[in-house]
This record gives structure tokens, C-alpha cells and sequence, in this order.
């Protein structure tokens, strides 16, 4: 006679194959266990630790990527690599642009955001392809064809860490090479790295003038030519050699789950969509105004222990209360900073030399980093050396 009390796990969807996904697949494992069933829907093939591109162009390793059919398998969830289309949010279904149907007891939609060209005239970053955008620029500098470079931090604050690290590790090796160079970095920011309170940006400009590094608060600017920058609203002008941009960012659009007018979705204090059942996001994509994987993986925390409770498990959801931890690498020794934030500012910030969370790496996430620091370390076991993902150093790759 069948178990009429057996109750079936909440199937789980989880839309995205980067950190705020993983990490909430993480996180459903260790609160839910087998109170969920997770399928995992990504289009792409490996989950890639971003932050640590910024340093690919200086000739250090290549960031790191993980197979997610490996990370599926060993947390024991369904993978299907298709790229999700849209939802039916009163059929609790999932489309892929493949055709693939799933139906859902929760919803989690991780996509990311989309970067976008904000300057015609200016080089603009690109994480995945970083190295090759930026090795042209750095031979230049290094032979002294690039004089004067401007970084230009372009919109509202989204996470503007690669500008300075850009402009502090152009201006090192500029220096290990001889070469003259002035470097300028334009932020809508009044005060440089001001989301981490004035004590810590007081020291942040103390670093960039010890750097010869000009730090020019301006509400936007414009680049009319390949050498010009127009500030506004002064409408001063600067000359360059070179003009480095930050991308934009714009949320991507998933018919059926509510957007604002940029494409980014809606999210209360639980990282449930605003407006829809049983739908929650985390990461770049949602309305929060910081972007960072840190960010994004406390977003899928908050989710994931919302997602738990759904399914029976025996806690009490904590809403998402950001805490900003960050690398910033120097071309020297990396500083680490954090800060709580709420309301559009920093407070109980601090910056120091070493780090202030365990493992030190660039995405502090509370199930992500423990795991890929185990997988990088077996890896170095058993397939050679092998250089942390998130680790934080200045030293480039022998």
C-alpha cells in the first residue's frame, strides 16, 4: 500500500549559470537537502570567476572556470544547457528559447545584466575578453606612445572597482618600464570609492596622489573624439591619449517577470520578485544598485533560505542586508575593503592589508568560496599547481 504522507520535494528552478546561482544551489543543499529537487538552466558551459580578469592583460593566469556538469553532478541537480525565454508565472512554467518546458514549484532568476557601449570614441571593458581589449593599450604604454590616459566611470555606481585597478596597474607597470604617463579616472562618485564611507576614501586618495593618479568627480561626460573628454556640467575639457570606459549595465529582458524601465527586476527585502508568486532573483540582473558577485551571492542566500522555508525546511528566511567586501588589487600589495551598506552609503567600513574573511578571495560568498577553493585545492593536488580563483595577489603568473 502506497505512503499516502510522502511528500514530494519543491521542484526548484534555478535560470543562470553564474555565482548567484551556484551559490544558491550551494546554499539549497546545505538548508533543504532533499526537501528540494534543483534543475539547473544555463546557457552557458562553465562558470567563470570574472573579478580576476582584471589582472589577465598584466600577464598574470587566466580567471578561472569550473565545468557546471561537474558542480551539477556533485550537488547532485539536473543540468540542462539551454537558454531560458520566458515564464508563465500562473502555469508555474519555464520556456527555453530550445523549446524546453519545466514546471516549478520556486523560481529563482539569476541572468545577469547585459554590458552595453556607452562611448564611441572610448575603449570600452569587457571581462570576457579583457586581455585581448587592453593588450594593444599596454604595449603602447609601456613604449611610451601613451602619454595621458583617462578611465571614465560612466552612469550611476554599479561596481567601479576595474577602473581603478586598471588605472593603479597601467601606472605600475609604467614605472617598471620607464615610461612616463599621467593617469585620470572620472567618476559620478564625489569622493573615490565613496560607497565605502569618507575614512576609507580619504586613504583611497592618498593611494591615487602617491600614484600620480588624478581623481576627477563629475555628474557624467561625454567623449566627442578618440583624445577629447568633455566634463559636465562644467564643460571642461581633457586631452588623452588613450580613453578607457566602464560598460553600462541594463538588466535582460524575460518575458513574464516584472522589469523597470532598464530591464532590471523588481526585488522586495527576501529577493522574491515584487509583484509575482513564488519567484525570486538575485545577482546583477535585479534592482539592487550595486553590482558584485559578493553581492549577488548574499542575494542568493537570502533566496535560497526563502526557497527552504517553501519547501518545509525548519528555519526563518533572513532578509538580504548587504555587506560590501572587496579586492582591490594595486599593481603591489591588494588592499581588502568592506562596509556595510544601506540607503546608498557605506558604514563600519574598513580597509586593511590582509584579509578579513576566509578564503580571501575576490567574491566573498558563504557556500561559493569554500567550494571552489576545495575544488582548486584538490585540483593542485592532483593536476599540478594551480592558483586559487579568487586568491588575492599582485604577483603575476611565472
Amino acid at each position: 500500500m502506497p505512503d499516502l504522507h510522502v511528500v514530494r520535494p519543491l521542484q526548484v528552478v534555478l535560470a543562470g549559470g553564474g555565482v548567484a546561482a551556484v551559490e544558491a544551489a550551494l546554499a539549497l543543499r546545505d538548508l533543504a537537502g532533499e526537501l528540494v529537487e534543483a534543475t539547473l538552466v544555463a546557457p552557458n558551459e562553465y562558470l567563470a570567476y570574472r573579478p580576476m580578469s582584471v589582472r589577465e592583460p598584466f600577464g598574470y593566469a587566466s580567471a578561472q572556470h569550473y565545468p557546471l556538469s561537474e558542480i551539477a553532478s556533485d550537488l547532485g541537480m539536473h543540468l540542462i544547457c539551454e537558454k531560458v525565454a520566458r515564464v508563465n508565472t500562473r502555469a508555474r512554467i519555464v520556456h527555453t528559447q530550445e523549446g524546453t518546458e519545466l514546471e516549478y514549484g520556486a523560481l529563482l532568476v539569476a541572468l545577469g545584466a547585459a554590458t552595453r557601449l556607452r562611448y564611441e570614441h572610448a575603449l570600452t571593458i569587457d571581462d570576457a575578453h579583457l586581455a585581448q581589449t587592453l593588450q594593444g593599450l599596454l604595449t603602447d604604454v609601456e613604449q611610451g606612445r601613451v602619454r595621458r590616459l583617462v578611465f571614465v566611470i560612466p552612469g550611476r555606481l554599479a561596481w567601479p572597482f576595474p577602473a581603478y585597478e586598471l588605472a593603479l596597474m597601467m601606472q605600475t607597470r609604467a614605472e617598471k618600464a620607464g615610461a612616463e604617463l599621467s593617469t585620470a579616472i572620472i567618476s559620478p562618485e564625489k569622493r573615490p570609492l565613496g560607497l565605502f564611507g569618507l575614512e576609507v576614501s580619504r586613504k583611497i586618495s592618498r593611494l591615487l596622489a602617491e600614484r600620480q593618479i588624478e581623481f576627477i568627480s563629475a555628474a557624467g561626460c561625454e567623449v566627442p573624439d578618440p583624445k577629447r573628454v568633455v566634463l559636465m556640467p562644467s564643460h571642461r575639457q581633457l586631452e588623452a591619449d588613450r580613453v578607457v570606459s566602464l560598460p553600462t549595465l541594463h538588466g535582460h529582458a524575460l518575458t513574464g517577470v516584472p522589469k523597470t524601465p532598464r530591464g532590471f527586476i523588481p526585488i522586495d527585502p527576501h529577493c522574491q520578485v515584487r509583484g509575482v508568486e513564488r519567484i525570486y532573483a538575485a545577482g546583477d540582473g535585479t534592482d539592487f544598485e550595486l553590482k558584485h558577485g559578493g553581492i549577488a551571492s548574499q542575494q542568493a542566500d537570502a533566496a535560497a533560505e526563502a526557497i527552504a522555508a517553501l519547501a518545509g525546511a525548519p528555519i526563518r528566511p533572513a532578509p538580504f542586508r548587504p555587506v560590501v567586501r572587496g579586492v582591490l588589487l594595486t599593481g603591489r600589495k591588494p588592499l581588502f575593503l568592506s562596509a556595510c551598506y544601506s540607503g546608498g552609503h557605506g558604514f563600519s567600513a574598513k580597509m586593511t592589508d590582509r584579509a578579513t574573511w576566509s578564503p580571501p578571495t575576490k567574491i566573498s560568498a558563504k557556500y561559493l568560496g569554500p567550494y571552489l577553493d576545495r575544488i582548486d585545492r584538490i585540483v593542485g593536488v592532483h593536476g599540478g599547481p594551480r592558483q586559487p580563483a579568487g586568491a588575492a595577489t599582485d604577483e603575476p603568473a611565472g
